[in-house]
């Protein structure tokens, strides 16, 4: 295939550190390929946009997504607003290497993909704490969610445009699970589903339990989301579905961290299941999804 134009999609929400990091990397791109980088910005309550603004450059255009909370509402928009062949999904947190654009377009030519899922590395700070190490060592198994969950994380993915035709846009009424969500959509249309590790992407980790215990609420109540609004996929809702990527901590970790992560992931776990109940009780007691009860096509 030619290599296309390729437009990039940011979703962001108060984060004006995390959206710099990301365009200053994305900026540096040591590339030929035209590209185009379209922020969504998600009704952010603070000098997000400005920062956004603050870019004097032509591959920049900001969006906004107003009436949806949804991070999956975002990126629809900017679905909406990216008129290219193949759209490139990245976190407002991440950084990428300089060739990371030339490689992905290879690696994407190479597997004559129609999505495909990148490797993801977690940094850690200075002096990592308990939950830096911990979300460092469970990491991001990308090629693992691929082979055995046919789906790739938002935070690294490249789609051709015309699978959003056919199958449509991300689901934003799920809090959470609207990549597994979609990735498997893909799967069960017959698309080619790829991983590549030449390049790495690089994704900060979550130094706090609160932020852990935050991220695995969010996740709980989408399980019992997807359960909802895909019973024939993934279930009925009233029983959460069995853990799924959690890793065991390695035999050659020093038995303080095997311990402290075992008891961690136990509590996450706990927090997961907390969540998902949140969930469905709520949705037992008559209250309204996000957004439009229908998930959103892409006009062809």
């Amino acid at each position: 295939m030619s290599v296309p134009t390729v437009k990039i999609i940011i979703p962001v929400y108060n984060d004006p550190d995390g959206i710099t990091a990301t365009l200053d990397s994305l900026f540096s791109q040591s590339t030929s390929h035209d590209y185009h980088v379209h922020v969504v910005d998600n009704d952010s309550t603070d000098r997000t946009p400005d920062i956004v603004r603050s870019y004097d450059d032509d591959r920049i255009s900001l969006h906004h997504e107003t009436t949806i909370q949804s991070s999956y509402a975002a990126r629809n928009t900017g679905i909406r607003n990216a008129d290219s062949d193949l759209l490139a999904f990245v976190d407002a947190d991440m950084t990428v290497p300089e060739n990371w654009l030339d490689d992905a377009l290879a690696a994407f030519d190479a597997a004559d993909a129609d999505y495909m899922g990148c490797n993801v590395e977690l940094t850690l700070p200075d002096d990592p704490p308990l939950a830096a190490r911990y979300d460092h060592h469970t990491g991001f198994p990308v090629e693992g969610y691929l082979e055995r969950q046919h789906f790739a994380p938002t935070c690294c993915l490249f789609v051709r445009r015309e699978v959003f035709t056919d199958v449509g846009l991300f689901d934003h009424r799920l809090e959470s699970g609207g990549d597994k969500e979609f990735g498997n959509r893909i799967h069960d249309a017959g698309y080619e589903q790829h991983f590549t590790d030449d390049l790495t992407m690089h994704h900060p980790t979550r130094n706090s339990i609160r932020e852990l215990v935050s991220k695995d609420q969010r996740v709980g109540r989408g399980l019992c989301q997807l359960q909802r609004y895909y019973p024939d996929r993934y279930g009925a809702p009233g029983v959460p579905p069995r853990p799924t990527g959690i890793k065991r901590p390695d035999r050659d970790l020093p038995i303080r961290d095997r311990l402290a992560f075992s008891m961690l992931s136990t509590f996450l776990t706990a927090v997961r299941g907390l969540g998902y109940y949140q969930e469905f009780f709520t949705a037992e007691n008559g209250e309204t999804v996000r957004g439009s009860s229908e998930r959103p096509e892409l006009d062809r």
